[in-house]
């Protein structure tokens, strides 16, 4: 086990709580001690730290960090980088020991103080369930126990700890609750951060329940990959989920939002970085939003196309493709790995959605082959005159991503929507009249 030991009075406590509970308990202690570099006087906490694990024998890893210079770097707030290093200093450390427990030495009233935090910032109901007992490695022994009991015991022992005196510093959100807003509270209940503690132990047995409803419906409702997705080029399309949309707004609003939030956390990894608003935003996207509406997130990337919800971490990258002139009979690679195939013939073959046939003397070579433009306008067989080819797309519901990997065979005007629709005219004659057939090729 892995003991994080500042040297403060809930980390010392703990650590001699768990230094008297390893033997009969049968598990080796490890302590790990990260200096922050905020304080002149953090060196001599350092100092103060390997001394105690010094008289009791207990190893001690000891690191610094200028939390200063990474907040500066990551474009943090103090306290948000002083918390990531540490939670990464701690995990470090714990491979590297083979620790596979880590105790924190928060107690209630650091949960008192995370539930406030959480709710003045706009926290959902995920956030206000605030510390659990148990979270990974994470272990907090002391979560149930206040401030006042853990000085009692320490003075009782006769143990010595040191006060940090950032923890008057005001600059400090969590400081302001603290010396500030639950005094306040107290005032209107004397046992404000038992009973916020309280309620937060309640909040999450409710999300622990919730977890196991996402759980189920995140699993019927993914389908991999997007079904219409073209192929990545580079063979690096990334973490990446599909959605059906019409089964999440089948659900009741309180659980698709969780089952949003649980998506984009497994895609990320994490849900750090993601507020309500972001939220918010999916939820909008998914109910009312444009058929193919997008959203760019921290470390995610998300977009509604029709009957779907693509969610990545990066905008997907598609095998675009530059015009090329095909001057004769011959095959032409797409970008893709498919083919296109350009062959004259007597007798006329059946065409099908993989290929069409023109009468050759009206399809003269050259001809050319090209991505869809702004603009491009196209007499489909079977339709009414000539219409855009972005109508076309739409009323097919084909994706954005899909428009920019569909060749199109022209020669004056469009002739082949390749894969999806040739144009009307220039058919084939009598069986003795020369036929050229185009024909798109799978991949090898």
């Amino acid at each position: 086990m892995l003991a994080a030991l500042s040297g403060g009075p809930d980390s010392v406590a703990l650590f001699h709580l768990l230094h008297a509970s390893s033997g009969p308990l049968g598990f080796s202690l490890h302590a790990a001690h990260l200096d922050h570099s905020l304080r002149p006087e953090s060196a001599e906490d350092a100092r103060f730290v390997a001394r105690l694990c010094a008289s009791l024998d207990i190893p001690l890893v000891v690191e610094q960090c200028d939390v200063s210079a990474v907040a500066r770097r990551q474009r943090q707030g103090l306290e948000e980088a002083g918390r990531e290093q540490r939670r990464e200093f701690l995990l470090r450390t714990a491979r590297r020991h083979g620790c596979t427990v880590i105790a924190l030495g928060h107690h209630r009233g650091d949960q008192a103080e995370t539930l406030l935090h959480r709710l003045v910032r706009g926290s959902g109901l995920s956030g206000l369930a605030a510390m659990r007992p148990q979270n990974g490695p994470f272990i907090r022994p002391l979560l149930t126990f206040s401030r006042r009991q853990i000085i009692d015991f320490l003075v009782e022992q006769k143990i010595d700890f040191l006060e940090d005196a950032s923890n008057q510093n005001r600059c400090f959100t969590r400081n302001r609750i603290r010396l500030d807003l639950l005094p306040l509270l107290r005032e209107f209940n004397p046992r404000v951060e038992e009973r916020l503690a309280n309620l937060s132990r309640r909040i999450a047995l409710e999300e622990d329940f919730w977890d196991q409803e996402v759980d189920k419906v995140l699993t019927d409702l993914r389908q991999g990959t997007n079904p219409r997705q073209p192929v990545d080029p580079a063979g690096k399309s990334g973490p990446e989920a599909w959605l059906d949309r019409a089964r999440l707004l089948a659900l009741h609003p309180a659980l698709r939002a969780r089952v949003l939030r649980r998506a984009l956390g497994d895609l990320r990894g994490q849900l750090a970085g993601l507020s309500a608003v972001h939220l918010e935003a999916v939820e909008e996207l998914v109910r009312s939003g444009p058929p193919q509406g997008e959203l760019h997130l921290p470390g995610a990337w998300v977009a509604r196309r029709y009957d779907g919800l693509w969610l990545r971490t990066s905008p997907p990258q598609v095998a675009e493709f530059g015009e090329f002139i095909v001057d004769g009979p011959g095959e032409w690679p797409l970008p893709d790995g498919r083919r296109l195939r350009f062959s004259l013939s007597v007798h006329p073959l059946e065409e099908g959605p993989g290929a069409v046939e023109f009468a050759a003397d009206k399809v003269p070579f050259p001809l050319s082959v090209r991505p869809f433009r702004p603009g491009d306008r196209f007499r489909p067989r079977g339709g009414a005159g000539s219409g855009k080819i972005k109508k076309f797309f739409i009323d097919r519901k084909v994706d954005h991503e899909i428009r920019k990997t569909i060749p199109l065979v022209v020669a004056g005007e469009i002739l082949w929507v390749v894969g999806m629709c040739r144009c009307a005219g220039l058919e084939t004659g009598p069986a003795s009249e020369l036929v050229l057939r185009i024909e798109i090729l799978p991949a090898f």
